[in-house]
Formats: structure tokens, sequence, C-alpha cells
């Protein structure tokens, strides 16, 4: 069963939303809204699925290779090299 919501909008959101109906992207703004919903509880579970990933892997490394001798300021180091 559907649960209706009342919602505000910015005016450039609302005009955005219009526009999907208008060009018979979308049929209605419910169904605008449901398919952005949709689109971020996807991304949400990819997200968490890799981070989950990261975690598994780096509890197999720990429990392989146990933990390191490097201090806490030369692993951040490391990381902002990898980022740049």
């Amino acid at each position: 069963m559907a649960n209706r919501q009342s919602i505000s909008l910015s005016e450039p959101n609302a005009e955005w939303l219009k526009f999907q109906v208008e060009s018979q992207e979308y049929a209605s703004h419910s169904e605008v809204i449901n398919d952005l919903i949709r689109q971020r509880r996807k991304q949400d579970d990819e997200e968490l699925t890799r981070t989950r990933a990261l975690l598994i892997q780096a509890e197999k490394r720990l429990a392989s290779e146990g933990y390191s001798n490097l201090s806490i300021d030369d692993i951040k180091n490391a990381v902002l090299k990898k980022k740049v």
C-alpha cells in the first residue's frame, strides 16, 4: 500500500520535477521521487557492500600479517600520498 507524503521543494527542484513529467520521462511526480529514492538506496547498498568487503579484506590481512609497526602519522602520510 502506498504511503502518502506531503513535501516542500525549492523552486528549482519543483521546476525540474515538473519538467521530468512534462517531458514524459516519467508518468507522475511520485514516479520521479520513487525512482530517485531507489537510485539512492542502490548507491547506499553498493557503498555498504564495498565497505564490508574492505573490512573483510583488512581482517584477513590482519590475521595473516599481524599489526603494523608503523606509527599513526606514518600511515596517515602514506594514505595522503596515495590520494595525490
